[in-house]
């Protein structure tokens, strides 16, 4: 039987051999082997194994055409590519990487400057959040006073009778006023209105009891979280509210006489309280619950202040004296400078404070010394009995040299403050007609609320008829401030 050789497709160096059975003398045979005319080369179906596969059939792709594909484009896009190229001179490269080199640096230079400018913003509030926390933060404002003017008043019916405290939110958009009406206001400083009856707080009846009083509001102070109100009405007993809400909370009580000053500690529920009794009181409003209570003055107590430490100052009436108690520590420094009863007394920073009282004097005071370190006698001029006007307020922008005080010869008068220079400079005074019972800053100093009454908040020694009972409300004009 005879048999056939083929390639193996794409093999190479290897030579078909031919079949000798298939061909004599270079004739191609009959079917069935016999002589006769031959048949077509294309005739008879071609054996299986005999037929050329498929991929021998298809036209290979050269490597660069495999190149063009990758590429996504044919020859001609490459070489016109290629020929960009080319057209680049050396001069146009060292340009272009020039070009590419330069914005590189101005990138960087960018973000050298935004990290060298956020170091420093990160730096100097360090360093003020340090000094504060140590007392010693102080800016001078005062110097930049422009001009104060009233922008505005808010007066309400049920404020009918004398105000006599007032108390202002650390965002500077509520104000809290009391009066001897025995009403409690929520006042929204930008319209200037209470907006709703539930913005007003009836003290005419115990909140737990429902016994009738006629006790009016003496101080008012709010927490720095505005979570709590904490109201002295008249009485030995502490009111405490929700400032939001407007709901009454709790009810302390420890005093045995009538409480006079309240100062919440910056930054914490701690409330300290000074009465009549002679005695200062702290008080935890977390637990709602008394802590202890303090003693050294000799009389009552008429007005306590306290920033961010664990420390309060109080005025001791008349006694003359001033004691910042130390009360980690649990010991006292006493004060000593003024010729008659102390009413008011207020901190500047840790450091350094301010007071006044019915010898009409106000002084300053360092922590560190027993006397003040300047006095300003008759701040407020003299009465027409003869009798120096008393200080009745004081206000201050903590850890400032601007200081406000009142009393009732007509006017509020704006200081400047110099410890180093050991002076006090009258440097703006503003008519307001009547007792001033209350004064309070916004936090930048730019605006000014002041209680006004017709009576003193405590008495009714004598009256101003051509008083109003309201509240006026000072724009304080500064230029930029520097910090010292």
């Amino acid at each position: 039987m005879s048999s056939s050789f083929f390639l193996k497709p794409g093999a190479k160096g290897t030579k078909k051999r031919k079949n000798p059975a298939a061909t004599t003398k270079g004739k191609p045979l009959k079917k069935g082997g016999k002589s006769g005319k031959s048949a077509p080369a294309t005739s008879g179906p071609v054996p299986k194994k005999q037929r050329r596969p498929k991929e021998e059939d298809e036209e290979i792709a050269s490597d660069d055409e495999e190149y063009n594909s990758d590429l996504g484009g044919d020859g001609n896009t490459l070489a016109f590519s290629a020929d960009e190229g080319e057209e680049e001179t050396p001069q146009d490269k060292r340009l272009r990487l020039a070009k590419q080199y330069l914005s590189e640096i101005e990138k960087q230079e960018a973000e050298r400057a935004e990290d060298r400018e956020l170091a420093q913003s990160v730096e100097q509030r360090l360093q003020t959040e340090y000094l504060d926390s140590v007392g010693k933060l102080r800016r001078n404002i005062a110097g930049s006073l422009k001009a104060c003017e009233s922008s505005g008043i808010l007066k309400h019916k049920l404020h009918h009778t004398p105000i006599c405290a007032l108390a202002l939110s650390p965002d500077g958009k509520f104000l809290y006023t009391g009066a001897k009406s025995q009403f409690l206001l929520k006042w929204c400083t930008e319209t200037g209105k209470v907006l709703e009856k539930s913005d007003v707080l009836s003290h005419r009846e115990e909140p737990e009891t429902g016994k009738k009083r006629r006790s009016h509001v003496i101080s008012i102070c709010l927490s720095s979280d505005m979570k709590y109100l904490a109201l002295a009405e008249g009485g030995p007993h502490i009111q405490i509210w929700c400032p939001q809400t407007m709901k009454h909370i709790k009810t302390l009580k420890g005093h045995r006489d009538s409480v006079a000053g309240l100062v919440f500690r910056k930054g914490t529920h701690d409330l300290y309280s000074a009465a009549k009794d002679r005695s200062v009181k702290i008080w935890s409003l977390d637990e709602m619950a008394y802590v202890e209570s303090l003693f050294g003055h000799q009389t009552a107590v008429t007005s306590i202040d306290a920033l961010s430490r664990e420390r309060a100052i109080t005025a001791g009436g008349s006694d003359c004296s001033l004691r910042i108690w130390k009360i980690t520590e649990e010991s006292q420094l006493i004060y000593n400078g003024h010729k008659d009863s102390i009413e008011c007394v207020k901190y500047i920073n840790d450091e350094h404070f301010v007071s006044g009282g019915m010898d009409g004097a106000i002084g300053l005071w360092s922590a560190l010394k027993k006397k003040p370190i300047c006095t300003t006698q008759l701040a407020h001029g003299v009465g027409e009995n003869g009798v120096a006007n008393w200080i009745t307020a004081i206000a201050v922008v903590v850890n400032t040299d601007l200081v406000a005080t009142g009393s009732c010869d007509g006017c509020v008068r704006l200081w400047q403050t110099n410890p180093n220079a050991r002076k006090m400079q009258l440097i703006q005074s503003i008519s307001i007609a009547g007792f001033i019972n209350g004064l309070a800053f916004n936090a930048d100093g730019s605006k000014l609320f002041v209680a006004t009454g017709q009576e003193h908040r405590l008495g009714r020694w004598w009256r101003l008829k051509e008083a109003k009972n309201q509240v006026v409300v000072v724009d304080v004009k500064l230029q930029s401030a520097a910090s010292s």
